[in-house]
């Protein structure tokens, strides 16, 4: 059974010197790609050059360049031409991370749209998925969607928390929906649980957004608080028991619908240790 984490920010200082660790780990737990996320220009030059060093094989990690909704601010012609020299490595898979945040506001929402926009003319002159944040911007983020979305190749709604009337419109505009370790917290993700069954396959894929969101179900808790790709299996197992479906099956399902999204190669020797650890 193998999984693929659609997003990790392995680039976080708080796995600074622990990436190898972190990956071997992952693999271990059955997780045999991965995908790192940029969410500024050097985090993404930081995620290509980890995917880059931490895979000899070019087939288990692979990275996306983009421009978070909070970083807006800095966008400028260079950081276009940047991005764009990004998105022409082989590894990324993916425009963004790119989207709106109208919850924390940390840059102006007219910069916000523009920059979201750019990002969208790049995946489409590229033919490139996207990989989106929405924070309490759904129906500005459809509305500026609905402009490219013909255009687009595929996007993704990365780490969906929302309800279900924005699900439902993410849906019909042939949107894919990531999952975190959201649906596993009693306090704020309980209204996942029905709303998951409604996304169908092959639109549905599953994500740690480590070192974030650690789910609350896990069993034991790390000491440290910090989620890893490694606890996906939890997430799988939370996802399955509410659409009534079986672990293995949506690992599978997830599984491919990921391979089909980003283009990602199947893994020939998904159980081999990694070079790390032979």
């Amino acid at each position: 059974m193998q999984l693929i984490d659609i997003g990790v920010n392995l680039t976080n200082a708080s796995f600074a010197s622990r990436e190898r660790e972190v990956v071997d780990r992952a693999y271990a737990a059955g997780v045999s790609q991965l995908i790192l996320t940029g969410t500024d220009i050097e985090g993404s030059e930081q995620a290509l050059a980890l995917s880059r060093r931490l895979d000899d094989s070019g087939e288990r990690l692979f990275s996306t360049a983009g421009i978070h909704p909070h970083c807006a601010s800095a966008w400028t012609h260079e950081t276009e031409r940047q991005l764009r020299a990004l998105l022409a490595e082989k590894s990324v898979c993916a425009v963004g991370e790119c989207g709106l945040d109208f919850n924390r506001d940390l840059s102006p929402r007219p910069q916000q749209e523009k920059v979201l926009e750019a990002h969208l003319a790049l995946a489409v002159e590229l033919q490139l998925p996207v990989f989106l944040h929405e924070r309490d911007a759904d129906e500005r983020l459809l509305a500026i969607l609905r402009e490219f979305r013909d255009q687009l190749p595929a996007a993704v709604v990365h780490c969906f928390t929302g309800e279900k009337r924005a699900l439902f419109s993410y849906l019909d505009l042939d949107l894919h929906i990531g999952i975190t370790g959201w649906i596993c917290d009693e306090r704020r993700g309980t209204h996942l649980h029905p709303l998951v069954r409604d996304i169908p396959r092959g639109r549905l894929m599953l994500e740690s957004d480590a070192p974030y969101l650690l789910p609350r179900t896990l069993r034991p808790k790390p000491k440290n608080g910090r989620n890893e790709p490694a606890y996906l299996p939890e997430v799988l197992r939370e996802v399955a028991l509410h659409r009534q479906e079986t672990p293995a099956e949506v690992a599978a399902h997830t599984t491919d619908c990921a391979r089909e999204f980003f283009g990602l190669p199947t893994v020939s020797h998904a159980d081999e240790p990694s070079s790390a650890e032979r």
